[in-house]
Order: structure tokens, then sequence, then C-alpha cells
């Protein structure tokens, strides 16, 4: 009989630290995008794949241990099943941790989906000494049981087909249909069944949700199931009037909480299920992770391991990584020549709209993706660690020092991804304090999130280190991400202290993955995917801020009296050109337009033979303009006594032009709008070495910290037709404004300390 082509969606769902993003990348391979769930900043990973019967996309949701509604992760996956119906659920599961897995498998199958297990990591569990009878598995739970090593790749086709037979031809159409897999619940038997009959009254929330599923839910006291019954049911109140009444006799009858029973079923369960289809080789065995942990988790060496760690980040990302911006800088050189080259030619003084905004465009982007060689191997780095294991290591060895602070050991995911390791951002930070329990630690970390070190705050360190801090780059990157996680301490200290004393608190519990080996595949995709979203973040939030801070340094402009006036210093330098070429050959060439031509067209070249890599290329080069500017070429490149004599007098003009040029952009933003803020702010700023440019930087990055060092590229533009670095131009600068290194000391902890950019600021309240 022939199988119906048709395309499905399933969803990718498990425990943290089971290999669910190992297994989803071992199913769709390449073809796979990141987004995000509607409202929320969690990213939403989706992938597909193509089989015999039609195309399958998978799902990766969010990690979590339970579907209750507590944290951000809990809510969104439980979301997604309700609303969005996959036609099956694969149950990633860690082999080794089969007992603690099988909870968060009870709620899937009680939720009345279609259920794969993958079960991964079995090379883990045997290398433990532990087996499971995949077989029996299957029996006990009434699903299909899939034995995975998802990061060699083991099991990818018994793992699809698997998924295509229980998904079946027509799909799964009746979501409130009950798994055939039930945990007895004992005494809450009779309640659960009250409860089903209630709520089997209203035929439309039957078609939403298994009822009985939604009956346990209740009786757990999950509030997102009250919204639930109040949403389709006819009459909510004796349905949840009921629920409250059973949940409050049945606890003071037993003396527990209906919350704390259910969980104590479910573990009973899955003692009984470990215990029918695992088998221990080598009871008592101290495993690997264990052993390595006695190391890595001593109180007296875990925080050594720690700072060599983020010592060793910098060093191998920032300090190793900045030798790769040596080679792409001479491409985005030439991609801003490139442009230039497109564009209208310069004026004598005055460049057209589109020229100088454009250039200005550019300058601000180009500043930004040099520094992607960095980020790329700042992340790949940080998925290593994420991916080895010793990531949770972290946040069990700063949990000790955060609870010293009134903070929570749940409070290091946050920080992490606001940045403790630099490269992360303060509103997945700010939305990750979900998961904390407590309030007074969630509001303190929300409020100390931001002054960790965020991608965006990356650059400008860089900036500032390679400047004025060669020798000591990794040292200095490391007092930064100290500096900022002290302050940030102290900060929630104060708070946890005095206006958020009275909150209530919670313990920490934390469950220690196994370490495991990170793939290559899986660590180079990471990177490339959070190096992407800095890319389209430069491409966008930073493009919009390069414009508004073009216009507020543009205009109003120069006064008229000042335009006039370096019009006729350009006149008199032109005519003071022509005196001393009157006698030349060349003099005929050298009258009105032609002059400009003359100059632009040496600028040009210049430009080209410093990009020139190699003799051949020079001599490329000459070829290249001879054939098109016979008539000039020889004044660029001089052969004869005349024509040397005019190239002097030339350059001389052009060195008149550049410095003209370079006083009626530093008076036309001394004039402008945001120029004087910057200058009015001197009085007070100049005490920590900061002028009026730094000041104006400052300001432009409140909407987007990556603003700071655009604007710096776009404000410090001696040199820039030179296409040299934006490191030299401000060395250069910095060298005759008597800037040193405490004057960077001063903006690199004035910028830690620094109110966070616009997102983060209206984040919290909006949230």
């Amino acid at each position: 009989m022939a199988t119906t082509a048709r395309d499905i969606t399933i969803g990718l769902a498990g425990q943290q630290n089971a290999g669910k993003s190992t297994v989803f990348n071992m199913l769709t391979g390449a073809n796979q995008h990141i987004a995000n769930y509607p409202g929320v900043t969690i990213d939403k990973k989706v992938g597909s794949y193509r089989d015999e019967r039609g195309r399958v996309e998978v799902v990766d949701l969010p990690g979590c241990y339970s579907l209750t509604s507590y944290s951000l992760e809990e809510r969104v996956t439980r979301d997604f099943l309700l609303r969005e119906k996959p036609d099956a659920v694969i149950n990633v599961i860690d082999a080794a941790s089969l007992r603690r897995g099988l909870y968060f498998t009870f709620q899937l199958l009680e939720m009345g989906f279609p259920v794969v297990m993958a079960l991964n990591m079995v090379d883990v569990a045997e290398s433990q000494g532990r087996s499971v009878d995949a077989d029996q598995l299957a029996r006990l739970l009434g699903i299909a049981v899939v034995p995975t090593v998802a990061r060699k790749k083991r099991g990818k086709g018994a793992l699809r087909r698997a998924i295509r037979n229980i998904a079946g031809g027509d799909g799964f159409s009746a979501i409130a249909a009950e798994s055939t897999y039930r945990i007895d619940y004992d005494a809450l038997e009779t309640p659960i069944a009250a409860i089903e009959g209630a709520l089997a009254d209203s035929k439309t929330l039957s078609r939403v949700v298994a009822l009985r599923w939604l009956a346990v839910k209740l009786l757990e006291g999950d509030a997102e199931s009250r919204s639930l019954v109040r949403q389709y049911h006819a009459h909510p109140d004796p349905v949840l009037d009921a629920v409250d009444a059973a949940a409050r006799d049945f606890e003071a009858f037993h003396a527990i909480s209906t919350v704390d029973y259910i969980a104590s079923c479910r573990d009973r369960v899955a003692a009984e299920i470990v215990g029918r289809c695992q088998q221990v080789a080598r009871p008592g065995t101290v495993h690997l992770s264990e052993k390595i942990d006695r190391v890595l988790l001593h109180r007296g060496l875990a925080p050594l391991f720690l700072v060599l760690t983020v010592y060793l980040i910098y060093e191998i990302s920032i300090v190793q990584g900045y030798k790769l911006t040596f080679l792409t800088w001479p491409a985005l050189a030439w991609v801003r020549a490139t442009v230039a080259g497109l564009l209208p030619d310069p004026g004598l003084l005055h460049d057209t709209l589109i020229r100088s905004l454009s250039l200005w465009m550019v300058d601000s982007v180009n500043t930004l993706l040099n520094y992607v060689p960095l980020f790329l191997i700042l992340f790949a780095l940080i998925a290593i660690l994420e991916d080895s294991g010793y990531m949770a290591r972290i946040a069990f060895i700063l949990d000790r020092v955060f609870r010293s602070f009134g903070l929570h050991g749940q409070s290091t995911l946050p920080f992490i991804l606001g940045g403790v390791f630099t490269g992360g951002c303060a509103v997945p930070g700010i939305m990750a304090t979900k998961g904390i329990p407590d309030e007074r630690s969630r509001l303190a970390t929300i409020l100390t999130v931001p002054y960790m070190n965020c991608l965006a705050k990356i650059p400008l360190y860089t900036l500032l280190v390679n400047i004025y801090f060669t020798a000591h780059k990794s040292y200095v990157m490391l007092f930064i991400s100290t500096i900022t996680i002290i302050m940030a301490m102290i900060v929630a200290k104060l708070l946890t202290t005095t206006i958020l004393s009275g909150r209530e608190t919670a313990p920490f519990v934390m469950e220690m993955p196994s370490y495991h080996m990170p793939t290559l595949t899986g660590v180079l995709r990471r990177a490339i995917d959070r190096t992407w979203s800095y890319i389209k973040k430069v491409g966008t939030v930073v493009v919009a801020v390069a414009i508004c801070v073009y216009v507020l340094l543009q205009y109003p402009g120069l006064p008229g009296e000042r335009r006039d006036h370096y019009d006729a210093e350009m006149d008199r330098a032109v005519t003071a050109f022509q005196e001393q070429t009157r006698e030349s050959d060349y003099a005929a060439l050298l009258q009105g337009p032609r002059i400009l031509e003359l100059l632009n067209l040496s600028a040009a070249y210049r430009e080209a033979k410093l990009a020139a890599g190699n003799q051949e290329a020079s001599t490329a080069v000459d070829v290249r303009f001879e054939e098109r500017h016979s008539e000039l070429f020889p004044l660029l490149r001089p052969r004869d006594a005349e024509a040397r004599a005019v190239n002097r007098a030339l350059r001389n003009l052009a060195t008149d032009r550049a410095t003209l040029r370079t006083q009626i952009r530093e008076e036309t933003i001394v004039h402008s709008y945001f120029g004087t803020i910057g200058r009015a702010l001197e009085p007070v700023t100049r005490f920590a070495g900061f002028d009026w440019k730094i000041n104006v930087a400052l300001i432009s990055s409140f909407a987007a910290r990556e603003s700071s060092v655009a604007t710096l590229g776009a404000l410090f533009q001696e040199g820039a037709d030179e296409n040299i670095t934006l490191e030299e131009r401000m060395a250069r600068e910095g060298g005759t404004d008597g800037r040193t290194p405490l004057h960077a000391l001063a903006l690199i902890l004035f910028f830690a300390l620094y109110p966070p950019c616009l997102a983060a600021t209206i984040f919290p309240s909006a949230w």
C-alpha cells in the first residue's frame, strides 16, 4: 500500500543538558534558521529535512525541566505545544540521567501528544556503566524509544523513521486524545476524575487540551491552566472553586501539598521504570565527570580555574584574534574606496550630501565590522564552555559569591547572557531573570545586569586597549570584566539590604551535567549565528543611529562668513599653485576644473598605491592610471624636472586643501547641535579627560552602545581617506592632544558604569 506524501511539523523538547541542540543539528543539518518566538527574546531555532514522504519541519523548543509556567522557557515551550499543535514531539533525554529526564516525559505524555523518545548520549551512559534496555523502556511507556549518539550522528535514520511513523498518515488531529500511559496519582485520582468530569462539560476546552493533563495542572496551582479554564469554559468559577476545595481538603488530610505529592508520584514511577530497564554494571564507581569536578570545583582551586578560563578567553579572542583585523581591514578599505569611486567626486572644500552621508555610514559600519573576527572567536569559545558543561560549573562557583551579596545562584545565567565574559546583551539577560524564584534576587539582578560587558561595549574596549595598552591587552580585558562584576555585586548588596530587603527569597537548586566533548559543527554554527546577529544589528541599528548622528553633527552648518573665509583661503591656495606652474609646459592642463580633477586623481592614485601589496600590484596601478588618464599621469609619476616641480606644487596644494577641509569639518561639528552639547559638557568632563568628541560619542551610544565607536570613526576623519584604521587615526591625533593611557582607563571605567542603552532602559518596564 503506497504511503501518502505529507509535510509535518515536529517539536523538539527536552531538559537542559540532554543534547537537544545536537539532536536538532543531526536531524536538520545546515538547513536551519534562527528567529524569535512572538513577544519574547528567546531564540527560536527552526530547521527542516526531507524524507521519502515529504518535508519535516523541526522546531527546537527551549530546554526546560517541566511544563509549568514559572519560567519563560517553560511558558514558551508549553504555549508552542498548545497553540501550534505539532504532529509529534521528540523528547530528547539523557540516557545517563534517565530518572530525572522521565519527569519531563510524563508531562508530555499527559498532554496527549504522539511522542518519540530520543535516548541520547547512550555512549556516555555506557562509559558510566549504565546500560538502558530501550525496548523495555518503550514497552513500559508505550512509545517509540530510539537510542542515539547525536554528536556522532548515530541513530539518525532510525529516529527519522520513528518520527514519520508516529506522526501518522493523517496527522494528529485529536489533541485531547489521552495517552495510553498514565501515572497513578493514588490518593489524588478521585479529585482528578471529578475535575476532569467538570471540565468535560466544555466541548471547546476538550478540543484544545487533554483534560486529564489540565486537571493535574489545576491541582498543581498552575496559573496559566486556570486562564485556559476561564477562556474556554462556559462556567469557570464553579470549576476553579472545586479545584481549590479539593486541594485544601487534600492538604489538610495528608499534610502535604498537592504540588509536592504529584511530584513525588512522578518520581516514584520514574524510579520504578529505571529499576526495570536500566542496569548498573559498576555500582559505586566514581565517574570521570566527578573526578574532574573534584579538581575544578575544589574550594581553593575553583576560583583560580575560573580566572584562568576568563583570561584565556580574552587572550585568544581579543589579543590573538585582533591580528586577524590586519586581514579584514584591507578588504573593508577596498569597499570604502569602491563606494567612494561610485559617488560624485569630492569638491575642493565641500562635498555633496549624497557623498558625505554615504561615506559617513560606510565609515561607521566599517569600524564595527572590522571586529567581526574577534567576535567569531569569542562566541566559539563561549559555545565550547556551554557544550562542554563547564558553564554550569561557573554558575555553581559564582553562587558562593552571589549569596554573599544577596543574589541567587540562578542570577548566574542572566549575568552570563548580559556579558560576564563579554559578548552578551542586557535585554536577554533581563529576560532570563524570569527563572529566578524569589523576587528580591530577581529585581536586584534586573537592575545590575546592565553593568555587564555587553557585545556592544567590546568595540570601544578593543579600540582603546589596542591603542593604549598593547603590551597588556589580556590583563586589561580581565580587569574590565572583574571591575564590572564587582560594581554589580556592590550595587546588588546595597539594593538587597535596603529597598529590596523585605522581598521573598528562595534556595538555589542546580544539577551538574556530565562533561561532553563539544562538536566542531555545533560550535561553529552557534558562533556564526551569534556573529551574524551582530552584523545584522550593525546594518540596521547602527546605520540608523549613524544617520541621526550625522544630521546632529552637520546642522545648522557653518555661518556664512566662515564659509566665505574658507572659500577665500582655498582660492588663494589655487592662485599660488597656478603662479608656481605658470611657466611650465603643463600650464594649459592646470586651469579651472582640471585642477580639481588633478587633485582628486592624485588622491585616488595615492590610495591605490598604498593598497598595492607588492611590486606587481603597484606596477598594475601605474598601468591602469596611465591608460585611463594619459594626459595627467605624467604629473602623478613625474619623470622630468618640470613634471616634478608641478608635482611638488600639487602636493602643497593638496596639503592646503586637506588642512582646510579638516578645519571646516571640525568647525562645522563645533557649531552643530551635537557639538554644542559636547562643548557644553567639557567643563565637567575635562576632569576625566573627555573632550567634546568623546562626549558626543558617549551621548550617541545611549541609543545603541555600538554607536560609540561608529561615531568616533566618523569624528576622527583625518586619515580616513588614506584608509587607515581608526586605531591609527586616534593614536595620531591623541599624540598631539596629550591623551594618555590614564585617559583611556577613565573612559573605559566610565563606559563600563554608564547607564544602559535605550533598549535595556525601556525593556524592564515594558516587560
